[in-house]
């Protein structure tokens, strides 16, 4: 048991190190946005790292060259109606 919450621990410190890294190596964000950020991931460990991590991970990947957005809004039109 004792193993188990070692090893949790040392996860959980490994994936906010990694967090805090790609936070402040971010040029689109402020300064004090990223020390926030990064109080943050500390504060509310698990979470908040990965959410922060899927949000930035989602934005690179919308400015990647060739990447294509999906067309129209699927059923619904500009009118908000389903037809």
């Amino acid at each position: 048991m004792e193993n188990f919450v070692l090893i949790v621990g040392m996860v959980l410190v490994i994936i906010n190190i990694m967090v805090s890294v790609l936070i402040f190596r971010r040029d689109d964000i402020e300064k004090f946005q990223k020390i926030a950020q990064t109080i943050i991931v500390w504060l509310i460990p698990f979470v908040s790292g990965i959410g922060l991590w899927m949000f930035y991970r989602g934005q690179d990947q919308e400015n990647k060259p060739g990447y294509k957005r999906p067309f129209g809004g699927g059923t619904v039109d500009s009118a908000g109606s389903g037809n």
